[in-house]
């Protein structure tokens, strides 16, 4: 194995663990750890936290490098939520601050895995050299 393939799995492995750790945290903290206050449902917190995360489910754990640049978006969700309860949520501190640990381990890795990832296998954007269109200036 390569020194970039070990780079590449390593970021993989680095994101895969910040997202898998997100899908324990997610039912611990709003099941047990800091059920929701009295008049909203605990499956519903769950369901409106829970199955975003779920989406791009497959095509991270097949290590697909475009599910995990698009699924940034989705690990910005999380990342605001952390920060917000934070600074906001004082008995939910400590587990925001794990939330933001996990979500900043995923996007991060992730991005790296998605370029370096698509690099390797040849995917990306490419710049065009057609000096012939009408658009491209003399």
């Amino acid at each position: 194995m390569t020194d970039q393939q070990s780079k590449i799995k390593r970021a993989k492995y680095i994101a895969l663990a910040g997202y898998l750790g997100l899908i324990a945290l997610i039912p611990a903290w709003h099941l047990w750890l800091a059920p929701p206050m009295d008049g909203l449902s605990k499956w519903f917190v769950l369901a409106l936290w829970g199955i975003p995360l779920l989406i791009p489910f497959k095509g991270l754990i097949t290590g697909k490098p475009y599910t995990y640049a698009w699924a940034n978006f989705i690990a910005m969700l999380y990342f605001l939520h952390s920060l917000t309860l934070v600074y906001a949520s004082e008995s939910e501190r400590f587990l925001a601050i794990i939330e933001f640990i996990l979500v900043s381990l995923w996007f991060g890795a992730g991005t790296y895995y998605a370029r370096w990832q698509g690099q390797y296998l040849g995917i990306g954007i490419k710049k065009r050299k057609n000096t012939n269109s009408p658009n491209s200036p003399n």
